[in-house]
């Protein structure tokens, strides 16, 4: 691959490998640090996307993944308080949800491309990361998918209570998914301003 490639490449492989790290650690009490790492990941497709194109941007999203698996693997043999760091279902969750959701991403900005500078990044991540976390919360923690690790007792995340401390009645996981969800929804605002700024620089360098 072209080397003008490799900041992306290892943007994307730091994200995921920071991310996969911070969400062991819990912010507050329905969110971990990792809610704050992911969602550039997103911004690393999108500024790949728009600079060199489709096939550039799904090579790096690829990349992300072959690390993200190979963190998940690293994570499965890791022996915590309660378990392996990373159990079955959060491996499957977080791979099948990334893996979609930055492909969506990919095909979605590349469709508005001809559009306002900010419409293509802005539509393109809130619907990536919208099916990011619908996916990787149900895979994870719905009791719909006990299936997939039998053996892994995530009845915690089920147990029925307010919705972010104050809503009506709902699982646990769906908090957390909420909180998660609105997480990246502003940071996908927010990173309009450095994909502005790095997407105008690159494009006068590869011009």
């Amino acid at each position: 691959m072209n080397s003008r490639y490799l900041p992306g490449i290892l943007a994307m492989a730091a994200v995921v490998v920071a991310s996969n790290i911070l969400v062991q650690f819990l912010f507050g009490q329905w969110l971990t640090w990792g809610a704050f790492t992911y969602p550039l990941a997103f911004l690393v497709t999108d500024i790949m996307n728009r600079v060199y194109g489709a096939g550039v941007a799904r090579r790096v999203v690829f990349t992300g993944f072959l690390v993200g698996v190979a963190c998940s693997l690293i994570g499965t043999q890791i022996m915590g308080e309660f378990g392996p760091l990373v159990t079955l279902r959060i491996a499957i969750g977080s791979g099948v949800a990334y893996l979609t959701a930055q492909l969506l991403d990919v095909a979605i900005f590349d469709r508005l491309r001809g559009r306002g500078w900010w419409q293509a990044p802005v539509f393109s991540s809130v619907i990536g990361s919208s099916v990011d976390t619908a996916l990787f919360f149900s895979i994870a923690f719905s009791g719909a998918f006990t299936f997939l690790e039998p053996g892994n007792d995530v009845a915690w995340a089920g147990e029925v209570l307010p919705l972010l401390g104050a809503g009506p009645a709902a699982p646990l996981w769906v908090s957390l998914a909420v909180a998660d969800w609105g997480v990246k929804l502003v940071l996908a605002l927010v990173a309009l301003i450095p994909f502005r700024l790095i997407t105008r620089k690159l494009i006068a360098q590869v011009a």
